[in-house]
């Protein structure tokens, strides 16, 4: 079936209304995926100040941490039908309720328990953000501009993941983590009025025509039709290549998050000797790799659509940075320029996870959109979860050997990640960018 033609832009004031007033919807979305990005990567900055509070060890704050990503993974595919469901606008407004009472739980925890539940209750309010914002961009812009919005959406939501770097680091200097915490509660509370206020669903429920060239053949054909949940399930997972694309991103986001989220900055203070405040510096260059690769990465997809290619060749190229960090042992990186060009480049040839949330649109039908980027989501954060608690008991197991080789040696894990996140892109499909689907028939 072909792609339906749209119109040209500006041909008429509905449409003009539609193009403008996305750019409203997609910001608050941002803004909420910014402040996911922040709960997501502020646990390490804090690492000394709760260890020292609750007498964590390494295997329990790194189990603590994990608690976000366990409820994320959770979350994924009952968020995925939900947004295909109910709707972007009602599931965010409430996961952003949800996060915001964690947070609060989790800078007023009065004991090791509750940092648990709180750190748990965040990862499944922000759980409802990612899933719903690819949802929103598969009903309020076109085919040839997702991979594109994908790239910017992981830029500017890793801004949020600067924010919880070195400048919190920086203003744990003045005020407490508790206060730090308790603040992003309630600006989070703040920001899910925002979202129920601004947010809607699609273009027609403004009463506007539809933007997006497969949104335009439903509507034309039946726009009342609603599938089946079922039906939505054995489409996705019995969706040739599914598999291979969530066990990239298991494998992937394994490599990456672990050091991003948790282990990154300890890592840095105990192989280098850093200060919190100059180790926070410095894994912000691995969020800005991220950031700047991106956008570029799916402007490249969209224009060429050629994704698996782009995926085994960057994949390489992170393995092989893995594998130099290894080979130089602990600390073997000289600090300065060279440190700070190993994390940049490990954070840009990380972002192949991009292109995998274009791959899952790609070969699913337009209306199982949120469902099958919340499969693929629900491989990764297992990965992160896992990885980050066992990187965990690692360090824990060689509290014999100095502190530099212990985390050196736990490293191994994410490393071993990136291999196996190379042999399953080369399993990947190449479906190309805005191709339809049987499925769409």
């Amino acid at each position: 079936m072909a792609i339906a033609q749209r119109p040209p832009d500006g041909a008429n004031e509905p449409m003009k209304r539609a193009l403008s007033y996305r750019w409203i919807i997609w910001s608050i979305m941002i803004l909420a995926f910014m402040v996911s990005f922040f709960h997501r990567l502020a646990t390490g900055v804090v690492k000394e100040a709760l260890s020292a509070d609750f007498t964590l060890s390494a295997a329990a704050f790194g189990n603590m941490a994990s608690m976000y990503f366990y409820a994320y993974m959770i979350m994924q595919t009952p968020v995925g039908l939900l947004a295909d469901t109910l709707g972007p606008r009602a599931t965010v407004t409430s996961g952003m309720l949800v996060a915001g009472a964690g947070a609060l739980l989790f800078g007023l925890a009065p004991s090791v328990i509750w940092l648990f539940v709180g750190r748990f209750l965040v990862g499944i309010g922000v759980a409802t953000v990612f899933v719903c914002i690819m949802k929103i961009q598969s009903q309020w812009f076109r085919e040839g501009e997702f991979a594109t919005l994908s790239g910017a959406t992981s830029l500017l939501g890793n801004l949020g993941g600067i924010l919880s770097q070195g400048p919190l680091a920086l203003l744990l200097t003045v005020i407490s983590w508790r206060s730090g915490f308790v603040g992003i509660g309630a600006f989070t509370l703040l920001l899910s009025g925002l979202c129920w206020f601004f947010i809607r669903n699609r273009p027609q429920d403004m009463g506007l025509p539809p933007i997006n060239e497969r949104a335009m053949l439903r509507a034309s054909a039946d726009p009342a039709d609603t599938p089946p949940v079922l039906q939505g399930v054995k489409a996705v997972f019995g969706s040739k290549g599914m598999a291979a694309t969530a066990l990239f991103y298991f494998f992937n986001q394994a490599a990456l998050y672990a050091l991003l989220s948790t282990w990154g900055i300890p890592w840095l203070t105990n192989a280098y000797g850093f200060s919190l405040p100059s180790a926070s510096s410095y894994a912000v260059l691995l969020i800005l790799g991220v950031m700047v690769a991106g956008p570029l990465l799916g402007w490249l997809s969209d224009r060429h659509c050629r994704r698996k290619y782009l995926m085994i060749a960057l994949s390489a190229f992170h393995l092989a940075l893995w594998v130099l960090l290894l080979l130089l042992g602990p600390g073997g990186i000289p600090p300065g320029v060279w440190l700070g060009l190993f994390l940049f480049l490990t954070g840009v040839t990380s972002t192949t996870f991009v292109l995998a949330w274009s791959v899952a649109k790609d070969i699913n039908s337009e209306r199982f959109t949120g469902l099958a980027i919340s499969v693929v989501n629900t491989a990764g954060f297992l990965g992160t979860a896992l990885c980050t608690s066992f990187i965990g008991v690692l360090i824990d197991r060689f509290t014999a050997l100095p502190p530099p080789q212990a985390y050196h040696n736990a490293l191994v894990l994410p490393a071993g990640a990136a291999l196996l996140a190379l042999f399953c892109a080369c399993f990947l499909p190449e479906a190309g960018g805005g191709r339809s689907k049987e499925s769409d028939r």
